[in-house]
């Protein structure tokens, strides 16, 4: 996967159009990636989900579109368009959507926690 300087700025632009929500799928693009941060945006169809796991760095998830119910711990909340997730280094989660979705995430290095 290709590596964004973190020197230099970056339109990416069209990503709705190239990335669609497809049917009974899962999918993603990668945005930025570089040693500081990474940014995915995921579309899910109705129904998908992601079972539970934890990354080792902070995650921001916003959702974009749609409705997905979103787990952290035994806490599940249902999201809606522009509600928004920290999540702290560790914490497991897990999500399921309601209906068509789209999705942002951005992970970040703690560094020197």
């Amino acid at each position: 996967m290709p590596t964004t300087p973190v020197t230099e700025s970056l339109f990416r632009l069209g990503l709705n159009e190239a990335l669609p929500v497809s049917e009974e799928a899962t999918t993603s693009r990668v945005v930025v990636n570089n040693e500081v941060l990474r940014t995915v945006v995921f579309t899910f169809d109705a129904g998908q989900m992601l079972t539970e796991h934890a990354s080792p760095k902070a995650v921001v998830v916003t959702l974009l579109e749609g409705e997905m119910d979103f787990s952290v711990g035994e806490r599940t909340e249902r999201l809606a368009a522009g509600d928004v997730v920290y999540l702290a280094p560790g914490e497991r989660h897990a999500l399921t959507a309601v209906t068509a979705c789209r999705m942002q995430l951005v992970m970040v290095e703690v560094g020197g926690r």
